[in-house]
């Protein structure tokens, strides 16, 4: 055999390696049959929390104090937690994707509401009754509208569908709420008080946010119809 007939032989050779069939890819993770998954028993967990919360609110000594902020700051960690373990282990469902931001509109709500009803009293700001009360309305309000509208684009196309879906802008809103709103409960306390400046900045960052990332949205929205 010459070095030519070898050069073709190990060239073959090559080629049949090379032709080989790849190993097939997994399955993509399908949504979980089940109702009651382990990030659905979390979320169900923080909806169970928002009255409990209220109680503590308005128990008015040091251990209600640090039982509400504990309590929300509990419910902000298994919000991403339940998240992560949806993801991780594949364990998402239907009634948990409806579930989960039903939970955080109904923690971050009652809690706004909450601090609404008995303002702190900090000597840096002043007596100002709506402080709290002008941001809380444009985030309650940016949630409502929302919920309406994804609701509608839901019952549309996968266009408007895609249009809604929850972007980056969406959830440095929700990081910078939960931040803020922990620093405000914690703030009720004599020994954090001084936190409270930065915890009404927070808010008012949270507030300029939400009614941002409506307006990116709405403008989404537009550019669909518009095409149509």
């Amino acid at each position: 055999m010459g070095q030519d007939d070898a050069v073709t032989v190990d060239q073959n050779s090559c080629d049949g390696e090379d032709s080989s069939p790849s190993p097939p890819h997994p399955p993509p993770p399908h949504p979980s049959s089940k109702v009651l998954t382990l990030p659905t028993v979390l979320t169900l967990g923080r909806v169970a929390a928002v009255p409990i919360l209220v109680a503590t609110f308005y128990v008015d000594c040091w251990w209600g104090r640090t039982a509400t902020t504990s309590l929300f700051i509990a419910a902000a960690i298994t919000d991403w937690l339940d998240g992560y373990i949806a993801r991780k282990m594949r364990l998402g469902s239907a009634f948990g994707a409806f579930l989960d931001p039903v939970a955080d509109k109904l923690m971050v709500a009652a809690t706004l509401i909450l601090l609404c009803t008995k303002p702190m009293d900090a000597v840096v700001l002043g007596p100002v009754p709506w402080l709290v009360t002008v941001p809380s309305i444009a985030i309650i309000g940016r949630e409502i509208t929302m919920s309406a509208v994804r609701e509608w684009a839901a019952s549309q196309n996968g266009k408007l569908s895609k249009a809604v879906a929850v972007n980056s802008l969406g959830k440095w809103k929700t990081a910078t709420q939960m931040i803020a709103l922990t620093i405000l409960l914690a703030s009720r306390d004599s020994s954090f008080e001084r936190l409270l400046p930065s915890g009404i900045g927070l808010l008012y960052v949270s507030a300029g946010l939400s009614i941002w990332s409506l307006v990116v949205y709405m403008r989404q929205i537009m550019r669909v119809l518009l095409k149509k």
